[in-house]
């Protein structure tokens, strides 16, 4: 005689679920619609009330896109290094001067952030002296002298 394998035992399965635990938007048209369907044909829903559920639903569908873009909108920009650097506008930066020739540091200088920007996947500290160095070449940052 064979004998059943006790991991095909119901209680040994894990329970399978359906759905989710929230309700969409799919599912209040479902139940809009079973709702219209099956009134009360002597007392039927008012325009009013059948005009004020669309109007939540409608209300709700954006503010759940505009929730959803907003979301999208803060994580993409929060992985920009232009808005990660942001914050070193107005600083005084302390950047290598290089010879020409050499490539060796010649001297060390400071000048003001005035703005950020980023070209062909590198970010630039724009400064007030006119140059445009890198921000992994920034070697110190303190307070405006300004």
């Amino acid at each position: 005689m064979t004998s059943i394998d006790p991991s095909y035992y119901l209680n040994n399965q894990p329970p399978k679920k359906s759905g989710s635990d929230q309700l969409g938007k799919d599912d209040f048209l479902k139940i809009l619609m079973t709702q219209l369907q099956n009134q009360n044909p002597l007392d039927p829903m008012e325009d009013k009330e059948f005009v004020s559920q669309m109007a939540q639903f409608s209300s709700l569908e954006q503010m759940t896109n505009m929730s959803s873009s907003m979301s999208d909108f803060t994580s993409s920009q929060s992985s920009l290094p232009v808005v990660q650097y942001s914050g070193l506008i107005g600083k005084e930066v302390t950047y290598p001067v290089y010879d020409e020739e050499t490539e060796t540091v010649e001297e060390y200088r400071d000048s003001k952030v005035e703005s950020v920007s980023q070209e062909n996947g590198d970010t630039l500290l724009v400064l007030s002296d006119g140059q445009e160095v890198p921000v992994e070449e920034i070697t110190n940052v303190t307070e405006s002298k300004e």
